[in-house]
């Protein structure tokens, strides 16, 4: 769009309109400068090169902010504003407000140093509000909107002024003046001898010296800046020409436009693409399984801002298979006025008294200790119909704090996992007991809003098993049905943490004593579910409605060091969803569910009764990253057998799955599996796995490209 009002044009300094279709750079009109977009991908080191995405805009094109790599900067030297007056315009569509800490700002056009009291800046601070600040002849000042909070995923025009002739700071929002701060008459901006940036913070904190926070997650269109402070006639006038080609409405704008793209990351080399993974940036541990109205439902902890820990949003999914997930909008999102103002952690699904779905979520809040507690939200399906459930409504306040009086651990109170049982809700929440290690605390109630604390379900010997930590996450208590005698059994799963803690997934098999509320273990001695390390963590689970199977969740935590997770643009994926249940001898067993199958496309060799040599020589011409794979071996004494994947053509790459028959021990060796020693991914891990003697040695491996499971 051009500028409509002719007065207002000729006092133009800069406009950028993003109108290009592609490329790395944007044309500012005004000076005719390309100025350079930086984007992680136009330089890409794991896939090959893109530009940054023009998506629909307010007016034509608008730019797309990924929130960690992309930002417009102008040299320093070229480019200086009057110190007089000025005036910012911009549209901007926010995706996330995350990334930086309460007091920060999230920079949306920028030249400022603040600890010198120069330049300006136009931001967000967290939950949305607009703050427009100065550095002035007379010290740093500050406008903001106050109450008022732009929203995520839709349009807003955000306009600020200066004048020192009038003494004036302005702030409009949709071509409404919101805020006005009186100063000193004739106090002039004292430029910063900074780079000119925007959707980027000329002074971030960073994290690492990697991830730059402050910086706009979202689609920016039409940034003008002005050598005078415009008045609100002529600031109105702007905003309601750009809405004429809308029929005088603020369009909408759908997901599409402003979400990350899963189709960007499909050609990185490393990516798993059967593993569950977020569309892009950061993920932890997938959660809060549920089953509803014919579709499952998936959550995951997720920072939409970019592919680092923080920020902490519930990523959603829905699948018909529990193999092919569909992308879903945000389901929860740290909210100031609500009950999780710093974060929305790990926790669980279930259904209120009506069948409604209902989440519960470990609520993060600063202001208390310990700074979690139990928030509840719930499906808005009756009210809209959408049994995708894309929309929750939380409660206002927590249902569930941490008991007093119980020398509890503070900072130890998270990841519920809820169940119900007759007219009774169960609920277990991870914690830690001072001196005595890990537990998790039994909590039971009639209406989902009111608990009653039982006292904790299960504490292990903490001088047997220091490895148990200071405090268990992610409790999980459900049925694996009954054994060859025909007593119900229970797995008990707990993820310990702490400084001496082994953090992976251990499990008992015992009884749930209703009457007391207790978890009895069968033996005292905790078991482990995976013989790698740090690889199969961050367990949720569910009885599945549909087949009454036991089908838990993990997350493969990656290993990468944080700049290769910029350069990837993602962090982090699940494993392949598992059955676990109990065999003829009473051991617990687990394996891919049955759907993976799905998965199967063409069959690449099929034989059987060979020697090693000769089915080594019918494998030499298939290659493949993802593939499923199964083998059996012939019993042996001595001696080892198993598979090299991944083996470049001189063998200086290659990872070795194999199994040591004297030991009977099965064992990853990744010695070689890079050559590039900034990755972690280092040694032998294995152990014993339980094989008899005599028995043939049956692998079925899934390798899906830098991920595998055996």
């Amino acid at each position: 769009m051009s500028v409509r009002n002719s007065s207002v044009k000729k006092d133009l300094v800069a406009q950028w309109t993003f109108q290009e279709r592609d490329g790395k750079s944007t044309f500012e009109k005004v000076q005719n400068v390309c100025d350079p977009v930086h984007y992680v991908f136009h330089d890409a080191a794991f896939q090959p090169n893109r530009s940054i995405k023009r998506r629909k805009g307010i007016q034509g094109n608008a730019l797309w902010f990924d929130g960690f790599s992309t930002y417009i900067k102008r040299d320093k030297k070229a480019f200086h504003l009057p110190t007089g007056a000025m005036t910012i315009s911009v549209w901007v569509a926010p995706h996330t407000f995350g990334g930086i800490e309460e007091e920060g700002i999230t920079a949306l056009v920028n030249q400022h140093l603040r600890k010198e009291e120069r330049g300006f800046i136009l931001g967000f601070r967290k939950y949305g509000t607009v703050s427009f600040q100065v550095g002035l002849t007379s010290g740093w000042v500050e406008i903001s909107t106050e109450e008022l909070k732009v929203q995520k995923n839709q349009w807003t025009n955000i306009a600020a002024t200066y004048g020192a002739r009038e003494g004036l700071l302005a702030m409009y929002v949709n071509g409404r003046q919101v805020a006005k701060k009186q100063i000193e008459k004739g106090t002039h901006l004292v430029p910063a001898d900074e780079d000119f940036v925007i959707g980027g913070h000329n002074d971030p904190k960073m994290i690492e010296r990697t991830f730059s926070l402050g910086m706009f997650s979202g689609l920016m269109d039409e940034v003008c800046i002005y050598g005078r402070a415009l008045s609100s006639d002529e600031l109105l006038e702007q905003f309601q020409a750009y809405l004429s080609v809308h029929g005088g409405q603020i369009p909408e704008i759908k997901l599409e436009d402003i979400g990350i793209h899963r189709n960007d990351f499909t050609l990185d080399e490393h990516r798993p693409q059967y593993h569950l993974t977020a569309p892009g940036h950061w993920m932890n541990e997938p959660h809060a399984p549920l089953y509803y109205e014919g579709k499952y439902h998936l959550f995951y902890q997720h920072n939409p801002q970019g592919p680092y820990w923080g920020n902490i949003h519930w990523g959603h999914w829905v699948s018909d298979d529990l193999i092919h997930w569909k992308d879903m909008p945000v389901a929860l999102s740290p909210e100031k006025e609500s009950v999780d103002p710093d974060g929305t952690w790990s926790g669980c699904a279930h259904y209120d008294e009506e069948g409604v779905p209902v989440l519960f979520f470990t609520a993060g809040n600063n202001r208390f200790l310990p700074n979690q507690m139990i928030g509840l939200a719930k499906s808005t399906v009756k009210s809209d119909g959408d049994l995708e459930l894309r929309k929750w409504v939380k409660h206002p306040e927590p249902v569930l704090l941490q008991p007093e009086g119980f020398d509890l651990d503070d900072d130890g109170f998270r990841d519920p996992f809820v169940w119900k049982e007759g007219n009774t809700w169960y609920q277990l929440v991870g914690s830690g007991i001072n001196g005595r290690g890990g537990t998790a605390l039994l909590f039971e109630s009639e209406n989902l809003l009111e608990w009653f604390y039982r006292g904790p379900l299960y504490v292990s010997d903490y001088s047997k098993h220091p490895h148990l930590g200071r405090v268990w996450e992610l409790p999980i208590l459900l049925s694996l049905g009954t054994d060859s005698k025909g007593n119900e059994k229970y797995i008990f799963i707990i993820s310990p943490i702490g400084d001496e803690a082994d953090v992976e997934v251990f499990y008992w098999i015992g009884q749930w004593d209703r009457e007391n509320g207790a978890f009895i273990p069968d033996v005292e001695e905790p078991q482990l579910f995976d013989l790698g390390d740090f690889h199969f963590t961050g367990p949720s689970a569910m009885i599945d409605p549909k087949t009454g199977r036991l089908i838990l969740f993990t997350i493969a935590q990656g290993e990468r060091p944080i700049e290769y997770e910029y350069a990837s643009g993602w962090a982090h994926n699940g494993g392949l969803p598992v059955e676990l249940y109990l065999a003829d001898d009473d051991r617990l067993k687990f394996r891919p569910i049955a759907e993976v199958e799905a998965l199967r496309k063409r069959k690449l060799l099929d034989v059987e009764n060979v020697t090693i040599a000769e089915v080594n020589q019918s494998l030499k011409g298939i290659s493949g990253d993802m593939l499923e794979i199964q083998v059996m071996f012939q019993p042996q004494e001595e001696g080892s057998a198993g598979l090299y994947m991944r083996q470049s053509k001189d063998r200086a790459e290659e990872t070795v799955l194999y199994y040591d028959y004297r030991a009977r021990e099965c064992f990853v060796d990744r010695t070689k599996t890079t050559l590039d020693r900034k990755e972690k991914t280092r040694g032998i891990q294995g152990g014993a796995t339980g094989l008899k003697k005599g028995e043939p040695l049956k692998l079925r491996v899934f390798l899906d490209k830098s991920m595998v499971e055996a």
